[in-house]
C-alpha cells in the first residue's frame, strides 16, 4: 500500500495546538477592507479554532 498524501490545501491553512485542537485563520480579511470597520479588521487577525464538528474532516485531510 501506498502512504496516504495530505491535501496540500489543508497543511498550509490549519495548524495544530499542543491540546490536539486545530488553529485556523478568519476568513474576509484579503481584500475590500475599505468597508469594514477598524474593530471588525483587528478581530479578523487573531487566530481561530476549528468546529467541533468540522475536525474530523480537518483531521481526515491533514492524516491526523
Amino acid at each position: 500500500m501506498p502512504k496516504v498524501k495530505t491535501k496540500s490545501g489543508a497543511k498550509k491553512r490549519f495548524k495544530l495546538t499542543g491540546t490536539g485542537k486545530i488553529k485556523r485563520k478568519h476568513a474576509f480579511k484579503s481584500h475590500i477592507l475599505t468597508k469594514k470597520e477598524t474593530k471588525q479588521k483587528r478581530n479578523l487577525t487573531h487566530m481561530g479554532l476549528v468546529h467541533k464538528s468540522d475536525e474530523g474532516r480537518v483531521k481526515d485531510m491533514l492524516n491526523i
